[in-house]
């Protein structure tokens, strides 16, 4: 998260443009930057089962990262157009990069009524506009905006689902609507091979992006946001 942060921040300063893919060791649980998650996940049964925790610069709801591919786009505001614009480009070209893998992803329709910040896992609902297959999604996102630049992160499922937030919620929870990469396609989709998949296809882009690449100056200015998403009081905040 500090990284992305980070990214975030040189977008803003520097016009840059970049696109990261990169999985999460340990598996972890993120909350969105405003989800009351202190009101809606059982911090007691999150700490007995050991499961790391952190809380995301970006918007939206709690995601179970396991076997799954994050990405993060940081770029100026104007590449793309305006919030909602700016998640069509993007996963219109993850939905394309998700049928060269073999899965029929297209856009979900708009919801007939939105979902609050405390409605359960980012997974559980669709707000429109986001990668699915048959309705279900494969793809959660969401995206934060400041100084003039955007970050938009998402996690593609690859194998597991997410019903571990369901089991760490606190009352009813709603029932799942993802599809994990492997149920739609009957086989596991490594994590290069997804990755590459999403390369070639934002290629569309041109050429002003940078792909997957950690300078050490990077590095260093993540560093500097690193106590911030350590930080106990951040992730549970609300």
């Amino acid at each position: 998260m500090a990284a992305d942060h980070a990214l975030l921040e040189r977008a803003a300063r520097r016009g840059e443009r970049w696109l990261r893919l990169y999985r999460w060791e340990p598996p972890c649980l993120s909350f969105g930057r405003h989800e009351p998650a202190a009101r809606r996940y059982d911090r007691a049964r999150i700490a007995a089962l050991g499961l790391d925790t952190v809380r995301r610069p970006t918007g939206g709801r709690a995601v179970w990262h396991a076997r799954e591919l994050t990405y993060a786009v940081a770029a100026p505001a104007e590449t793309f157009g305006t919030l909602a614009e700016t998640y069509h480009v993007i996963h219109a070209t993850l939905a394309r990069a998700l049928r060269t893998l073999g899965a029929p992803a297209t856009l979900a329709p708009p919801p007939a009524r939105a979902a609050g910040v405390d409605a359960g896992a980012c997974f559980a609902q669709s707000a429109g506009g986001e990668v699915v297959v048959e309705g279900r999604k494969v793809i959660g996102s969401a995206q934060y905006r400041q100084d003039g630049a955007f970050l938009q992160h998402g996690s593609l499922l690859l194998e597991d689902d997410q019903a571990l937030v369901r089991a760490v919620s606190l009352g009813a929870a709603p029932e799942g609507q993802e599809a994990p990469l492997a149920r739609v396609l009957g086989r596991a989709v490594p994590f290069d091979e997804a990755a590459a998949a999403v390369v070639e296809a934002a290629r569309d882009w041109g050429s002003a992006w940078r792909a997957d690449v950690a300078p050490a100056e990077l590095l260093a200015e993540a560093a500097v946001h690193e106590p911030l998403y350590r930080d106990a009081a951040w992730t549970w905040r609300r």
